[in-house]
């Protein structure tokens, strides 16, 4: 499943953000990757002692905290402390799947990557190149999105960033652990979620859609591991 959530972030946050990257030392991207994508990774990344980092993922969880589609979509148990990295100059990332489990930053724990994300954060016309290619089982996805918007997909798909030919792409990307590991039930959950939205906009809370909010609930119950 592929949604594109919009807005995620103010125009506060967004500006925020751009500021604090801009004057950020960037490191080797291949600091976060692993044997395979480590071959194919050419681009920058803020390490993990930038004195930035915090701020940064401060402002992105406090945005993700209030999107409701984005939570619908990718139901976190646990997200892994953003990342933040930049393409230029023909810098790409080939071919790859992310590492099925991360060890986190701080504590020795380990989360299981169910769910991927990536928040753009340049706009899209300065610079070229630079599509996120998600492969499905419907073929390629090429994703290319505004400033302040995000892409969630499943961690299990094959995908890469092409590489940018004029300009500078930014962006935040992260990994969740969701609460329903199976992504083909994770979107039956997510379409029953905006399907009761919908009818809850016409209908208000009649007895249809409560009767529907109780069966969600109860399949979230039966499907979801904390």
């Amino acid at each position: 499943m592929l949604i594109q959530a919009t807005e995620v972030l103010s125009a506060e946050e967004l500006a925020r953000l751009q500021q604090l990257l801009k004057q950020a030392d960037w490191a080797d991207g291949k600091i976060t990757a692993g044997s395979q994508s480590a071959k194919v990774k050419y681009n920058r990344q803020l390490p993990e002692s930038a004195p930035e980092i915090k701020l940064a993922r401060a402002i992105v969880h406090t945005a993700l905290s209030r999107h409701g589609l984005f939570f619908s979509a990718a139901l976190p148990r646990e997200i892994y402390p953003p990342l933040f990295n930049a393409y230029s100059g023909g810098e790409y990332f080939g071919k790859h799947v992310d590492n099925a489990v991360r060890l986190l930053p701080e504590g020795g724990r380990h989360l299981r990557t169910d769910v991927s994300a990536t928040l753009f954060l340049a706009e899209p016309e300065s610079y070229d190149g630079g599509e996120l290619v998600i492969e499905d089982t419907y073929g390629e996805h090429r994703v290319k999105l505004k400033a302040g918007d995000m892409v969630v997909y499943p961690s299990t798909s094959l995908h890469r960033v092409e590489p940018v030919t004029r300009g500078e792409r930014v962006a935040c990307f992260m990994w969740m652990q969701s609460m329903v590991r199976d992504d083909g039930k994770r979107r039956l959950l997510f379409e029953l979620d905006m399907a009761i939205a919908s009818l809850r906009n016409r209908l208000g809370d009649c007895e249809e859609t409560i009767s529907l909010t109780g069966n969600y609930h109860n399949l979230l119950r039966q499907w979801s591991e904390l």
